[in-house]
C-alpha cells in the first residue's frame, strides 16, 4: 500500500492528466448525446409538421393537375374539330 502511495505522489501529474482526460471524454460523450437527442427531436418535429404540410400541398397539386387535364382535353377536342374542318 505504501508503494502505491509513493507511486501516486511521484506520478501525480500523470494522474491529474488522466483524470482530466476522463472528464473531457465524458463531457464530449455527453455533448454528442445531447446533440443527437436534439437532432432527433428536430427530425421528429419536421416529420410530424411536414407531413401535414406535404399532404395539403399534394392535394393542391392534384387539384391543379385536374384543372389542367380538363383544359388539355377541351383543347384537344377543339384542335380535332379544327383539323376535321381543315381536312374536309
Amino acid at each position: 500500500m505504501t508503494h502505491l502511495k509513493e507511486w501516486a505522489k511521484d506520478n501525480s501529474g500523470l494522474l491529474y492528466f488522466l483524470v482530466g482526460q476522463f472528464i473531457a471524454i465524458g463531457a464530449g460523450a455527453a455533448s454528442i448525446l445531447a446533440y443527437s437527442v436534439k437532432l432527433e427531436t428536430r427530425v421528429h418535429i419536421m416529420e410530424t409538421r411536414g407531413a401535414e404540410y406535404t399532404v395539403a400541398r399534394m392535394e393542391a397539386m392534384k387539384e391543379r393537375i385536374t384543372v389542367l387535364e380538363t383544359r388539355i382535353k377541351s383543347n384537344e377536342d377543339r384542335l380535332e374539330r379544327l383539323v376535321d374542318r381543315a381536312t374536309k
